[in-house]
């Protein structure tokens, strides 16, 4: 992996793309995991305004210190950083009760209960950045925005540009060591963080990100029946996966009116 000249690459489309769109720069969730703290980085790299929230809600102790301390090294290192945190937990659990939903009458109110977090949040990003006259910048990479869709629609996925979404989860650390993020990011178990019990990506999903992308990298190009033990499992949560999450990956589907009915 050529890490110099991806890292360039990706800083100078950052930069020519917000140049074009005349804004003064990007606006970025910190959650502290390898993924925002990449991207942050390279959002700061840029030399324009970047703006870091931090936006906790009902966080662990440790996703929180992390985000704190990654935050104060960017800012220690690049002037144009600026950050902002807003707990908005309180807020959270304001709309959640407003909503008066019993779990037990419906079974996909926790998962409901969960994207809710990541839509908060992206509410958030966007109305910072309108104020400050940003673009939100996305933090997904190539095995969840395109291989297994693990975002929530709207939420983490709610963004103007994803400049890290045709890298690997593996890459991601790779940059991260090369850009000298600090070592409990660059070590940091990935987790999306929106469930009060602590659940890695590894767990809810079933498999780690190398075992992922080596069924991505091959995807279309091998079937079910090439694969055997444990890559034959990955293949068929893959598989499951990738099919379920289709409606985020394509654009929303349009009913055309035939021309002759206009009239």
């Amino acid at each position: 992996m050529q890490k110099e000249k991806i890292t360039e690459k990706i800083v100078t489309w950052l930069k020519d793309y917000a140049e074009k769109a005349h804004v003064k720069g990007y606006v970025v969730g910190v959650s502290g995991g390898v993924d925002s703290g990449v991207v942050s980085t390279l959002c700061a790299m840029t030399g324009l305004k970047t703006l870091l929230l931090e936006m906790p809600i009902h966080q662990k102790e440790d996703q929180v210190s992390r985000a704190l301390d990654h935050i104060d090294d960017l800012k220690s290192r690049f002037p144009n950083v600026e950050a902002i945190s807003l707990n908005l937990t309180s807020t959270f659990d304001e709309l959640y009760k407003s909503f008066n939903v019993n779990d037990e009458e419906y079974p996909a109110e926790k998962l409901a209960f969960a994207n809710t977090r990541a839509r908060l949040r992206m509410l958030t990003l966007y109305y910072f950045g309108q104020l400050n006259g940003l673009l939100v910048c996305g933090t997904g990479n190539k095995v969840e925005d395109f291989g297994i869709g693990f975002y929530t629609k709207y939420g983490d996925g709610g963004v103007d540009v994803s400049p890290i979404a045709d890298l690997y989860k593996t890459e991601v650390y790779e940059l991260a060591k090369h850009l000298n993020l600090i070592k409990s990011i660059q070590n940091a178990i990935p987790t999306d963080g929106l469930w009060d019990v602590e659940r890695t990506d590894e767990q809810q999903i079933g498999a780690t990100y190398p075992e992922l992308e080596k069924i991505q990298k091959e995807w279309g190009t091998k079937t079910e029946a090439d694969y055997s033990g444990r890559d034959l499992e990955v293949y068929k949560i893959f598989s499951r996966m990738n099919k379920a999450a289709q409606h985020k990956m394509q654009p929303i589907p349009v009913c055309d009116i035939p021309e002759e009915w206009r009239n």
